[in-house]
């Protein structure tokens, strides 16, 4: 049984506030466990990466909690584990994430932590030298892996010069080049309130997560003025590109075939997204799952995603094929594609593709961290409180004629990446 627009979250149950300095501030009360979740996000991503030092933000982000000015690494360490907490950040490409959970009486420790991590970091050199070494083992590892590179490379291929192209965790080259002094001006310059998105949920009282959320980041400032930065123009491929990764000793070749696909507030997004589950996610992985792994037996997984960003997106076809059936496995996911765009979908497919997209909704919100996350995207993408209210109500204003209208504006199979990964090629 479906849930009713008022049972999800909504306005009235999501309390907001925006302080001062910018911090916009989320949260949602639920008694039924005693935990909580906080997530959340600075606008400090790795955009804003110099070329030569890619990597940085991410690197930054890892080494938050490895000291403060008041705290060890020891000591950030102990008051987690004695509460039965954790706290932990990462980067992307717009900001530097962040999440934790505890018990709601350890809220204030919680956001304590947080606060002293994202305001305070002290950088010790015998820390840096350690994650560096780690991330270098990360990157070596990476270089191994079929399905990081067909992906990385298809990522450069697909966007270019733009920074979505590039690897959030950078390159071994670049890793080496950073310094103690990189990541404290990183943090400098680009950590600051504004922009900032915090999202508490569990059970705890809305005022009483705002009070100790004011305390502890309300008089938070960066004197330094805000950088201005543009994002170049991502210009769409007009012939096909291939590229084969030779990584010899690999029993399958992981395979990645796309386009560009719509911005996360395009009006084109839900459509996709519903073709995209009809395309190859829905059953055993769609139109593309049934016709390249189950009929014709020439790969081993295969699927396809929508990735849809501030600035952009992808509309990816991702295989794991046995190296000799690399070529027929492109040919035949190319023909699909272009079927896709020929004609609409079936009416059964459609009432099917809603009929689970609006069944799955409530179980992304049976934990406070799904909650949690979805109100972060819901901020995010300025998608508006009342969005999973009227959720159902989008998807099933969507036709085929809108999903084959997609489906011709963004796939076109004459002017695709084809990247694969593995042994020959």
């Amino acid at each position: 049984m479906n849930p009713t627009p008022r049972s999800l979250p909504g306005p009235e149950d999501i309390a907001r506030k925006v302080l001062p300095n910018g911090i916009t501030l989320l949260t949602r009360s639920n008694y039924n466990s005693p935990s909580v979740v906080l997530t959340g996000y600075v606008a400090a991503g790795s955009w804003m990466d110099p070329l030569d030092k890619l990597g940085l933000a991410h690197f930054t982000a890892s080494a938050l909690t490895r000291g403060t000015e008041k705290r060890s690494f020891q000591d950030i360490f102990d008051q987690l584990e004695s509460a039965g907490a954790s706290l932990g950040f990462g980067a992307s490409i717009h900001n530097t994430s962040f999440s934790g959970r505890a018990l709601a009486e350890d809220l204030p420790l919680l956001v304590d932590l947080l606060a002293d991590c994202l305001r305070r970091p002290s950088f010790p050199n015998e820390y840096v030298k350690r994650l560096q070494t780690q991330l270098l083992t990360s990157l070596a590892i990476r270089a191994q892996d079929t399905s990081d590179m067909s992906a990385i490379t298809f990522d450069q291929i697909l966007f270019g010069e733009h920074p979505y192209g590039r690897p959030e965790d950078g390159f071994t080259e670049t890793i080496r080049k950073i310094s103690r002094r990189d990541l404290v001006d990183f943090h400098r310059r680009y950590y600051r309130p504004e922009n900032m998105v915090l999202v508490v949920v569990g059970a705890v009282d809305a005022e009483n997560v705002f009070d100790i959320l004011e305390k502890a980041l309300g008089d938070w400032q960066n004197p330094i003025p805000a950088p201005v930065q543009s994002l170049p123009e991502i210009v769409p491929l007009t012939q096909s590109v291939r590229k084969h990764l030779d990584l010899p000793g690999k029993s399958q070749t992981d395979l990645v075939i796309g386009m560009l696909g719509p911005k996360r507030k395009s009006p084109d997004f839900q459509a996709a997204s519903l073709g995209n589950n009809i395309l190859g996610q829905f059953g055993m992985m769609g139109r593309i799952g049934e016709s390249v792994r189950v009929k014709a037996g020439l790969a081993y997984d295969a699927s396809t995603s929508l990735n849809a960003w501030i600035d952009g997106g992808s509309w990816e076809v991702s295989a794991g094929v046995n190296p000799a059936n690399l070529q027929k496995a492109i040919d035949l996911i190319v023909e699909e594609l272009r079927l896709f765009g020929k004609e609409p979908v079936s009416p059964d497919e459609l009432a099917d593709s809603k009929a689970n997209f609006i069944g799955r909704l409530p179980l992304t919100l049976e934990s406070n961290s799904g909650v949690a996350g979805t109100l972060l995207n819901l901020e995010r993408f300025a998608l508006g409180l009342d969005y999973l209210q009227s959720y159902e109500t989008r998807i099933a204003a969507v036709t085929r004629e809108d999903i084959l209208a997609v489906a011709q504006k963004y796939i076109h199979p004459d002017a695709l990446a084809i990247v694969s990964a593995g042994s020959g090629g």
